[in-house]
């Protein structure tokens, strides 16, 4: 978590959003929720240690005050974190039970909702402790507990997404042809940094074949005059994240390669369009699905349309068929449909969406016509 502090809010915010999140746990039928460092942790609290095999925890129920266990030798930053004015600190030695020390401080109860990516060695232990006890992922419980974006979320959010947006007008200038992957990939961090990312998390620069495999990052391939580039790329922007697809051309494209980048632009704009309050989330994936199975490319669009983004660059909700959350003023997410011919090239246009009162707002705004490069 890196780079991820979130730097702007009070430590009223971070109250509001434990107590919202205590509710949230009651509502569910959870008797409490335990969070571990990472990205719940830093939106909870502003508070970003690192995990580690010594136990840090936050424990929120509802009616009760929270409190965050944590190390001895961890605790003078714990104290100096955001939300430590709203928080009681339970500090442990080496030597010490933490296991214990967190069992004292739980709720009456047995079901618990826990943070994703808390380690298995601690819940374990934990589970262990309270042989009675049992534990959900927060994301099958709380899903949108982190989805709605306030309006300061919000200004960071497209602050970030602007910040991408600039990045790419700064790339469609450099050189391409004869250039490895990994150069223009270099590039792009660096352009990110230059315009505020304290964290890149991807630079995909997917050239030619490459280009048809949607998570294929960045290889030592030499860009070549007649390649599609398929550009994917974002990170942390003051704690929130962006990311953001367009797909260039070095020199000219071919008639097919021009149709099926029209293909995905009118797809794109399908998703977006179906973006609206109280929509399903599978309604985006079924609008942006249907233009690319009508033009006959259905089997080459291999993923969901769109993801949550927040904190952390993937989160829920995700825009897939099953999905029937409603949309909801707030939600930030991608709408990212793409084609992917094997063995010859791929197109993906991305952006970054919020849901507004009547519809929905782009927070990406760079052009999504095809754009040739050098």
């Amino acid at each position: 978590m890196s780079g991820s502090r979130s730097v702007r809010f009070s430590a009223g915010d971070h109250r509001d959003r434990m107590r919202r999140a205590a509710r949230a746990a009651g509502d569910a039928g959870l008797d409490g929720l335990l969070v571990a460092p990472g990205p719940d942790l830093v939106w909870l609290t502003g508070y970003a240690p690192p995990p580690t095999e010594r136990l840090t925890l936050l424990v929120l129920a509802p009616d009760r005050d929270p409190v965050l266990v944590v190390p001895a030798l961890e605790a003078p930053d714990a104290a100096k974190s955001t939300a430590a004015p709203a928080l009681t600190l339970a500090d442990w030695t080496d030597g010490q039970d933490p296991y214990a020390l967190t069992a004292a401080h739980l709720p009456g109860g047995q079901r618990f909702g826990v943070s994703d990516n808390a380690w298995a060695m601690h819940l374990l232990a934990l589970q262990r402790t309270l042989p009675g006890t049992s534990y959900t992922a927060l994301t099958e419980a709380l899903p949108m507990l982190r989805a709605v974006k306030d309006p300061a979320e919000l200004e960071l959010m497209a602050a970030a997404g602007a910040a991408a947006d600039a990045a790419f007008e700064e790339i469609r200038r450099v050189p391409f042809a004869g250039r490895r992957e990994t150069e223009v990939g270099a590039d792009l961090a660096a352009l990110l940094r230059r315009f505020g990312h304290s964290q890149v998390d991807f630079t995909i620069v997917a050239s030619g074949p490459n280009g048809a495999n949607p998570h294929h990052e960045v290889g030592d391939r030499v860009i070549e005059r007649g390649d599609m580039v398929v550009l994917d790329f974002g990170g942390l922007k003051d704690g929130y994240g962006s990311d953001t697809s367009r797909t260039v051309h070095v020199g000219e494209p071919t008639d097919e390669e021009r149709h099926v980048h029209d293909v995905v632009r009118a797809a794109q704009e399908a998703g977006f369009r179906a973006v609206r309050p109280g929509a399903a989330c599978q309604d985006v994936d079924r609008a942006a699905r249907e233009v690319v199975a009508d033009a006959g490319y259905a089997e080459y669009f291999i993923h969901r349309t769109g993801h949550g983004i927040g904190v952390t660059t993937h989160e829920p909700p995700y825009m897939i068929e099953g999905e029937e959350l409603p949309l909801v003023p707030g939600m930030c997410f991608s709408v990212e449909p793409g084609v992917y011919l094997p063995g010859r090239f791929g197109v993906r246009i991305e952006d970054i969406v919020t849901v507004t009162e009547d519809g929905g707002r782009r927070l990406n705004t760079t052009t999504r016509e095809m754009v040739v490069v050098e």
